[in-house]
């Protein structure tokens, strides 16, 4: 098919970005989007991979099969898929949320095989502390169930996360494991205050993911709040988006390029128009 973007600029929408009208709030977690819709807007306007919330995959699973939606993304030329999200991995086995972390796992994992997905993100989203010994033990083992897939780890480094709150910290913790590494994303850099010499340093085989999107230093709402209704466009705050692309590709990063917008005002948008806007002001960043 003939994409309208930029040949050179390798974009993976995030879940979350081209999503549509879903509040990660207050909503459950599937698009009001058709599936196949999503995929063939999104090539059309440039995209090269997209993004599926786990609640998302478990809707789709209703209707269509794995090589159902491997056979959409293969129609309409999407290269990357990034699957998302593994939290409670370092719980206590008898944890509730231990358990329902398991069937998300299971699922992501089957899903990155099939799908052949770029990566699939995991972190501590909901900020649940943990000592160190238990945090690596876990780790570990989530690494060796993951390359029975074929997956591939990338840990999301997150202002919400007491254990793992630094780029040193989430290197150590991936360190040693060839199928895991670190993702990183503007709007929680800028917000945890971690520059782009930093990040310009990191080994290029232990960096798996970057998404783009932009954010204020200052900002009156809670981190929830802020994180999932305000984010903003590329170039529409107050973070150097421009430094941060440079800085991670002096760390070798080469693509694909996720961009994660969580706007309570861009998701309601017609899709096309959406997507559009999305690709086109994280596109000029990249070109």
């Amino acid at each position: 098919m003939t994409r309208s973007g930029a040949a050179d600029v390798d974009v993976l929408g995030s879940y979350w970005t081209l999503a549509g009208d879903v509040d990660p709030l207050v909503d459950e977690g599937w698009s009001p989007w058709d599936f196949e819709d999503r995929v063939r807007t999104a090539a059309e306007v440039g995209f090269t991979g997209i993004g599926i919330w786990h609640d998302d995959l478990f809707h789709l699973l209703e209707e269509r099969s794995l090589a159902d939606l491997r056979e959409i993304l293969d129609a309409h030329d999407i290269e990357h898929v990034e699957l998302e999200f593994v939290n409670d991995w370092f719980l206590d086995p008898d944890d509730e949320r231990r358990r329902d972390d398991v069937e998300v796992r299971d699922a992501l994992f089957e899903a990155a095989e099939v799908l052949d997905a770029h990566h699939v993100k995991m972190g501590n989203l909901p900020g649940t502390p943990c000592d160190d010994e238990t945090l690596e033990s876990a780790f570990a083992d989530l690494v060796a169930e993951a390359e029975t897939y074929g997956a591939t780890l990338a840990y999301e480094i997150v202002p919400s996360d007491p254990n793992v709150r630094d780029v040193d910290d989430a290197l150590a913790l991936v360190e040693g494991h060839d199928e895991a590494g670190v993702l990183l994303d503007t709007w929680h850099m800028g917000k945890l205050g971690i520059d782009n010499e930093r990040i310009a340093r990191i080994p290029p085989e232990q960096l798996v993911g970057v998404e783009l999107n932009d954010g204020f230093r200052e900002f009156d709402a809670d981190y929830s709040t802020e994180t999932t209704q305000h984010r903003q466009l590329p170039g529409d705050g107050d973070f150097d988006v421009r430094g941060f692309v440079d800085a991670v590709r002096a760390a070798g990063f080469d693509g694909p390029w996720g961009v994660e917008v969580l706007n309570a005002e861009l998701r309601t948008r017609p899709m096309k128009e959406l997507y559009r806007t999305v690709y086109d002001a994280t596109a000029r960043y990249l070109r």
